[in-house]
């Protein structure tokens, strides 16, 4: 196996060597006894040395040196590392205006007016975000990395997560020094709720107790937080759960802004109609506005799977009856037959929304409670 780690420099930003790769690491390779021996030797200061690489001509390329902790537990990680562009723009994520206002003001603006983002205006220390499954929230998180120019950790909770005493603190503290060194950064966890529920409940385990301490203690050592921050350096974290109500109140503390991802609008509904039909022939008669119409309350994701079927019937109807041979010796434009409004009308009473109006009215209650956006 082979893990790559992708940067390239951010812009406004001071440069911080040459952009290019790292070799990649391939499990069967290990570090000479020497190599081994002087890294023990030396700790946590090995850490954030360069070390040059093969190929990467007169200058280094920095690579994140993980003296002191298990191999495994660093390419586990390093398998998290997201190219420093993870071609997820604004545009490519429907409707979610105000959402996209308030994260490219929390943690984009502070990337590009680094003078002005300072004291009392310091940078977050992390964004919450929250809201029903399948609104967009990974996808936001991707465009805020890639309009940031930071390097991406798409972490989730299973990746924190260890079978064995004690490693799973250490996965957290490695996680956020891999952090630090490539940083500026974003760390994105997904379904933060698993790996931080609420402490002192009778089902706690002393595990995932520490875990979630190891998490609170390396939040209060990132973000913005000091005058003479450099903005090169800094790590955001951000967060998504669909499941607000169950955070620990000291990590729901810690992230700071907590912003509402909502269902699609009637604009978004069409537009994310068109995104996901755009490759797909569609009859004259279809009218996405009227679509829209119908499918009011359901999620991005639930939109994408109408899409999904209405799009296959009409391969349904062709292989109706035939045998696995005449499937086989189909052509490829025989398959090519548009989709129909009938075809919406049947996958629309397959398919339901996922979000019922109760889960929308806790969310609404929550984020009246403790909403910060």
């Amino acid at each position: 196996m082979e893990i790559w780690a992708f940067w390239k420099e951010s812009p406004g930003l001071p440069p911080r060597g040459p952009v290019g790769r790292a070799h990649p690491i391939s499990k069967s390779e290990k570090p000479t006894s020497s190599r081994e021996r002087e890294s023990r030797a030396k700790g946590r200061e090995d850490k954030g040395k360069k070390i040059p690489q093969e190929g990467a001509g007169d200058g280094e390329i920095q690579k994140f040196d993980g003296a002191g902790y298990d191999k495994d537990l660093v390419e586990a990680l390093e398998r998290d590392i997201v190219s420093r562009n993870p071609s997820i723009h604004w545009d490519d994520i429907a409707d979610l205006e105000e959402a996209k206002k308030l994260l490219r003001e929390a943690v984009v603006l502070p990337m590009w007016m680094p003078d002005f983002f300072k004291g009392i205006r310091r940078p977050w220390k992390g964004v919450l975000m929250v809201g029903p499954p399948g609104t967009g929230k990974t996808m936001l998180a991707k465009a805020v990395a890639t309009e940031c120019g930071t390097t991406f950790f798409n972490v989730s909770s299973s990746t924190l997560t260890s079978k064995y005493r004690g490693e799973s603190e250490k996965l957290v503290r490695l996680l956020f020094e891999m952090a630090r060194f490539y940083a500026p950064t974003t760390i994105f966890i997904d379904e933060i709720d698993s790996i931080c529920s609420r402490r002192g409940t009778s089902d706690e385990h002393e595990a995932s107790r520490r875990v979630k301490s190891e998490l609170l203690v390396q939040m209060d050592g990132v973000g913005g937080a000091l005058e003479n921050d450099d903005p090169s350096k800094m790590v955001m974290v951000l967060a998504a759960t669909n499941f607000p109500w169950d955070i620990d109140e000291a990590l729901r503390r810690r992230l700071e802004k907590r912003i509402y991802i909502p269902l699609p609008t009637a604009k978004g509904r069409a537009e994310l109609l068109k995104i996901n039909l755009r490759e797909v022939e569609m009859d004259p008669d279809i009218h996405l506005e009227e679509i829209a119409e119908k499918i009011e309350g359901y999620s991005g994701a639930d939109i994408t799977n109408v899409c999904r079927d209405a799009s296959l019937m009409a391969m349904r109807r062709r292989i109706n009856g035939l045998t696995p041979e005449e499937i086989r010796a189909l052509s490829k434009e025989e398959l090519q037959m548009p989709v129909t409004k009938g075809d919406f009308e049947l996958a629309l009473k397959k398919i339901s929304k996922s979000v019922s109006a109760a889960d929308l009215e806790k969310y609404e209650k929550w984020m009246a409670e403790f909403g910060s956006a």
